[in-house]
């Protein structure tokens, strides 16, 4: 690897960010529990609960996946910064996974999403339409929030890993 710190940094960013969104979908649909995904955002508790589980099972998901790539590519990047990256994956992740916050946002006079949100929904069942969940103008709003949270993610990860390479 190049001693030059710019290309250190720039390496270890494309590598994060590459492992970020290429193993959210795993993580966020494959490893997610059945039921976590139904509740998730339900309100009170149960909702929280099953927001809960699902974030921990994402974060452990992509942080082993970060360790694995970088390892085997040759990079030790530090646990502060792993973990500081996990943590803003985290927190965003269940804030957004709670539905209501999301929607709000989008709805809101700045983002002006309530006619897509309204528009975009799903008929899963004769007599059901649902707002929410595959094919949904909220679920491509919710992957699209969590792929540009990434970006930062992997950004805070490199800038700590970087920074902590240079003392």
């Amino acid at each position: 690897m190049s001693t030059d710190p710019v290309a250190k940094a720039l390496a270890v960013f494309a590598v994060l960010q590459a492992t970020f969104s290429d193993v959210h979908p795993f993580c966020d649909q494959i490893v997610q529990n059945s039921r976590d995904a139904a509740d998730k955002g339900k309100p009170g508790w149960t909702g929280r609960r099953a927001c809960a589980r699902h974030v921990t099972t994402y974060s452990v998901g992509q942080l082993v996946a970060s360790v694995g790539v970088t390892r085997a590519l040759g990079l030790r990047l530090p646990w502060s910064g792993l973990l500081a990256g996990t943590a803003v994956n985290a927190a965003t992740h269940f804030v957004i996974d709670r539905r209501e916050p999301l929607r709000k946002f989008l709805r809101s006079r700045w983002i002006g999403k309530g006619g897509y949100l309204d528009h975009a929904t799903v008929q899963r069942r004769p007599g059901v339409v649902g707002a929410a969940g595959p094919g949904t103008a909220l679920m491509e709003c919710d992957q699209a929030a969590h792929r540009v949270i990434s970006v930062f993610a992997s950004v805070v990860t490199t800038w700590l890993a970087v920074r902590g390479a240079q003392r």
